[in-house]
């Protein structure tokens, strides 16, 4: 199990060496993160899909479907009502909760702990062309933009990440393997997706150290209009005053999603984000939900529906996989919850190799 992780903890240790040394320069956080966003995530994910042999076991996937869902609520009400967050920073918070590391980390850590990551298929179909829709109308709707019934269907067409792997899974189902002057030029950019995510993860964790921040990675996002594109830094030029009006202090003024001047990760009665304890009892809170809660909802809503053996194992594994690196990626996007989103990925990271084995032990 070690070597699943060892790949995940050089990467983002190299981002962290080349921010401290400054060798990509100022902005190689944003454009990384952009590339990842917009360009290799979608081939990435289309290609995994479009080579998947669509296996669901429903009883198991409905279990953690069941455990996805309760954990993101509990985190975004968690998020919202006691920590006082607005509604994108509450929505990072909750995929940061319950969104797990599916397939770069997922898939060898299934193989070493079950044999085979069958079960996987179904949890990726799941995060993917389910989960994530839902966390992007949630965020596009925290950026100011007017929500229509009819934005939800065309969502694909204006989102790659979703365009990507809703296209790899039309294309499973139908048993059909794009031919390759299509598929290898999309493999061999998908492959620059998970290295990449993890250097610019590596990257934002120097990012106190290039600048003086909000404690919470939450950036002022335009209002002069509905942003244009798929996240609310395609709107066009930064508003006035370049870098220094995405590093504005932390007010104690109420947090209202969209409302001109404030931050979506802003708390009221005066309290900043991570200052003092706050932040850490944040990353802390949303990695235990992560690590030890939806492994727990998980094998009870199994139990209750009569999985059992194998599956029942793999069920479990795959709930108590850390959180996904494209937690950080959207919120960087979003400019919600950015250091919120990194932490607890690194946290998860960290400590998920113990919680894995001690399910392995106690399950296998």
């Amino acid at each position: 199990m070690l070597a699943a992780f060892v790949p995940i903890w050089v990467l983002t240790g190299l981002g962290w060496v080349t921010g401290r040394r400054r060798l990509l320069g100022g902005e190689a956080e944003r454009v990384l993160g952009g590339f990842v966003f917009h360009l290799a995530m979608p081939a990435a994910l289309f290609t995994a899909l479009s080579r998947t042999r669509l296996d669901v076991r429903l009883p198991a996937l409905g279990a953690f479907a069941a455990s996805t869902a309760a954990t993101m609520a509990l985190a975004f009400v968690l998020c919202a009502v006691a920590r006082r967050r607005g509604g994108g920073a509450a929505t990072i918070g909750a995929m940061a909760a319950g969104y797990v590391n599916s397939a770069n980390l997922g898939i060898p850590v299934a193989l070493q702990v079950l044999g085979d990551a069958t079960f996987l298929t179904g949890v990726l179909l799941f995060q993917v062309l389910v989960v994530t829709p839902a966390v992007l109308v949630l965020l596009d709707r925290s950026a100011g933009r007017a929500w229509r019934p009819g934005r939800l269907l065309t969502l694909p067409l204006r989102n790659p990440v979703i365009a990507g792997p809703a296209l790899g899974a039309l294309c499973a189902a139908l048993h059909w393997r794009p031919p390759d002057l299509i598929g290898a030029p999309l493999a061999l950019l998908g492959a620059a997706a998970v290295p990449t995510a993890l250097v610019t993860l590596g990257l934002s964790l120097t990012a106190g150290s290039r600048a003086a921040a909000p404690p919470t990675g939450d950036r002022p996002v335009p209002h002069a209009g509905p942003p244009v594109g798929t996240g609310p830094h395609a709107a066009g030029p930064p508003a006035a005053g370049g870098a220094a009006a995405t590093s504005v202090a932390v007010r104690a003024v109420p947090a209202v999603d969209g409302a001109p001047g404030l931050t979506d990760g802003e708390f009221t009665a005066g309290v900043p984000a991570t200052r003092g304890g706050g932040g850490k009892m944040e990353v802390a809170l949303l990695s235990g939900l992560k690590l030890l809660v939806q492994p727990v909802i998980a094998w009870s809503v199994g139990r209750l529906v009569g999985v059992t053996g194998t599956d029942l194992l793999a069920l479990v594994v795959c709930a108590a996989l850390p959180t996904a690196q494209n937690t950080y990626i959207f919120a960087r996007e979003y400019g919600r919850a950015e250091v919120v989103a990194r932490e607890t990925v690194v946290v998860t990271t960290a400590c998920a190799m113990g919680t894995l084995a001690l399910i392995g032990a106690l399950l296998g």
